[in-house]
This record gives C-alpha cells, structure tokens and sequence, in this order.
C-alpha cells in the first residue's frame, strides 16, 4: 500500500512539474525566429524598416509603409506576457501625449490563437495611465514569425522597433521600454 501511495505521489509531483514548467515558460522569452542566423536577432538600426502587411483586428490590410511621415513603434506583444502587458499602459500614454504630432505605436499580437484571444482582451481590459483607466488606444495588428523575420528575427517579446518618420528603424528594443529614454528618443525625432 505504501508502495502505491509513493508511486501515485511521485506521478502527481511529475505532472505538476511538467504543467509549472510549461506554463512558465509560456511567458519567457520566444526562441529566435526564421533563419539559424537569426538566432541572436540580427542588428537592424539604422536600416529601412521592412515593407510589412498585416491584418488588424477587422481583418484589414495594414502596411508599415501607410504610416510612412509618422514616427512608429512597432511593439511585438502577446496577451499571455507579463512584461508586455506592464508596457502597455507606458505605450498608451505614448500614443495619447504624441499621436496629434505625428506618432504612432503599432502593437503586433503575437499570439499563436490570434483574433480569439486577442480581440476580447483588447475588448475588456484597462490600464492605469497616470491614475486613469485607459483601453489599448493604438492599432493592433496580428504578426507572425515571418513578419518578425523581415525585422531581423526577435529573440524574445516584447520587441520594439522605433522607426524614424523617413522609414528608417533607429531604435531595436528587446524586452521592457525604458519609459523616459524612449519619450527622449520619440521627442527627438517628432
């Protein structure tokens, strides 16, 4: 009976081990996308920004080149990432202090499930922008690992893209924005 009770312990503490480590990793950073060269993410500054099409959430063709004159940030996100979902209300306020002078964030869902997680989470949740709740106030586009490719391959979200309002990308941003180096960065080029 012992025996028994040790063998079904060890079985449940092997499946919840599995399940934490999983959903763990689910949130960590994406493994590098496209080629093997890609798989430290290949520098993209001071390059043109690639000539990108995607769909957004009405299932319309949006390409990087229609906000050509603007400043851009390209955010690659997802609904199940921490550290994107702390970014948002930073990207909000971003769009709100600088989209009436020629700025806009794009946020690129990289979700695998797509529209069905990502459109209700847009729907419903609320971010505290400077002691407000804001809903996501900037367009949302579905990307995928070939979209991240033509940006040199991301190594993990969120990645950003700054992108100058001559179609150039200036700025590569692997994990977090750093709030006041990048309104810096975004006030310079406005």
């Amino acid at each position: 009976m012992n025996k028994k009770l040790l063998v079904v312990g060890i079985v449940i503490l092997l499946v919840a081990a599995v399940y934490l480590i999983d959903r763990g990793t689910r949130g960590a950073a994406r493994p590098a996308v496209g080629s093997p060269a890609s798989a430290s993410a290949k520098p993209v500054e001071n390059t043109p920004a690639p000539d990108v099409t995607m769909k957004d959430l009405s299932g319309k063709d949006v390409s990087l080149s229609d906000f050509r004159g603007k400043v851009v940030l390209v955010n690659f996100w997802a609904t199940w990432c921490g550290p994107c979902r702390f970014e948002i209300p930073s990207l909000i306020e971003f769009q709100q202090k600088y989209g009436d002078r020629g700025f806009v964030v794009l946020g690129v869902a990289m979700d695998d499930e797509g529209k069905s997680v990502v459109e209700p989470y847009i729907t419903k949740e609320r971010f505290d922008v400077a002691g407000q709740q804001a809903a996501i106030n900037y367009p949302i586009l579905f990307g995928n690992d070939a979209i991240a490719e033509k940006f040199g391959g991301i190594i993990g979200i969120p990645t950003s893209f700054l992108i100058s309002r001559d179609g150039k990308v200036v700025k590569q941003i692997i994990g977090l924005v750093d709030h006041d180096k990048l309104a810096a960065e975004i006030e310079s080029l406005l």
